[in-house]
């Protein structure tokens, strides 16, 4: 088992924890990526190593995913078949809840069972203002974005299972954006997760923690945002239509479906390229005969919520934001599984199966010394 552990200007907690881990299990693994922490911090660094902990080092900043990422190509090039467990460097995670998710992974492998295991927090007492709020926002725009709800989006104790770790290594994000764009992809790419309850932590009102609450907030829900963005594109270029049609015919039906004729081929384009990022293979044509049918069920959905709202005595501009405001999610969560996200469980699969060509990251270390990064990670795919 490896304990993966991502630090960037780590506190005083961080050789403490280490020494935890190994005290309680000899036979854990605690790796650690110095994430660009500089000169300051390279005691505190060889301090882990001399507690028996292995240490890669970013020569700069790169972010918390990239990071991540970086440890986790370390354990597939060193120790295949193994599972991993990432853990903050904060102080935020105990050995204990550390090693209780560990064990959570090896009952899941005992019984031939694949999920990503997260060490959710209850958030109950003294929890730092910001962290409070993170959170519910997090978790608020997460059950919309993904499908299914998780009381704790922003948790950095995961059990990553072999299997998932290929997977991993392509999803996209280098900050902190990288966790939860982890857990929005998890369902399309044919993965599930479940949650085990461990304690919630916060040493000096979270002092330590590099995550900001505004900034990483917005990162975190970024593909919500521009499916929003879309939508509100979308919007403007239907209700423009919608209004200039109704002037030219006087049937609203006819312009409904105009209008929405227009916007349709706008949001599809957009959505396709920028919002859900489908892959340059993807089929255009099938995507396209997917969103086709949904657009016909929205249209319909459209025409009866208007003339309902409309008879009832409601202006045509307040009807359509708010039968646009009630389409909004169903049409979201339909066109990131079906429209743009079938068929990318199975190309996962065939991905898991390729075999990944060597890194070309070199290493570099001084006796006693952290490794060092020459160049940034490129992944290539070999047939």
């Amino acid at each position: 088992m490896i304990v993966l552990i991502p630090a960037y200007e780590p506190g005083e907690h961080l050789v403490p924890l280490v020494r935890d881990l190994l005290d309680q299990d000899p036979d854990a693994e605690v790796l650690i990526v110095d994430d660009g922490s500089g000169s300051a911090f390279a005691e505190r660094f060889a301090a882990a190593q001399r507690a028996g902990a292995r240490l890669l080092a970013h020569p700069v900043n790169r972010g918390k995913g990239a990071a991540l990422k970086t440890g986790l190509r370390d354990v597939e090039e060193r120790r295949p078949g193994d599972d991993v467990v990432t853990a903050d460097a904060d102080g935020q995670h105990t050995a204990r809840d550390i090693l209780r998710v560990a064990d959570a992974l090896r009952v899941d492998s005992a019984r031939g069972a694949s999920e990503l295991v997260l060490g959710a927090r209850g958030f109950r007492g003294e929890v730092p203002f910001r962290s409070r709020i993170g959170n519910a926002i997090s978790r608020a725009l997460f059950r919309v974005a993904a499908g299914w709800g998780a009381s704790d989006t922003q948790t950095g104790l995961r059990g990553i299972p072999v299997g998932m770790l290929p997977w991993l290594r392509e999803v996209p994000g280098d900050r902190f954006e990288y966790e939860i764009e982890m857990l929005l992809r998890l369902g399309k790419a044919g993965f599930t997760a479940r949650e085990i309850p461990i304690e919630t932590v916060y040493l000096a009102q979270n002092a330590s923690s590099h995550f900001r609450p505004l900034m990483d907030s917005l990162r975190v829900t970024l593909p919500l945002l521009l499916f929003a963005a879309s939508s509100l594109l979308a919007f403007l270029v239907d209700t423009v239509a919608l209004l200039v049609l109704q002037a030219l015919t006087g049937s609203l039906v006819a312009s409904i479906v105009g209008a929405r004729l227009v916007s349709a081929s706008v949001n599809f384009a957009v959505n396709r390229r920028v919002v859900f990022r489908s892959p340059r293979t993807a089929r255009t044509f099938t995507q396209a005969l997917r969103y086709t049918g949904l657009a016909a069920l929205l249209l319909a959905s459209n025409v009866v919520w208007m003339q309902a709202l409309t008879g009832a005595g409601l202006p045509l501009l307040v009807a359509k934001a708010a039968t646009e405001a009630v389409l909004f999610v169903t049409s979201y969560q339909v066109q990131r599984r079906f429209v743009f996200g079938r068929g990318a469980a199975a190309r996962r699969s065939a991905d898991v199966s390729g075999r990944l060509a060597p890194s070309q990251e070199r290493f570099s270390s001084a006796p006693d010394g952290p490794a060092q990064m020459d160049i940034t990670p490129r992944f290539e795919r070999t047939s």
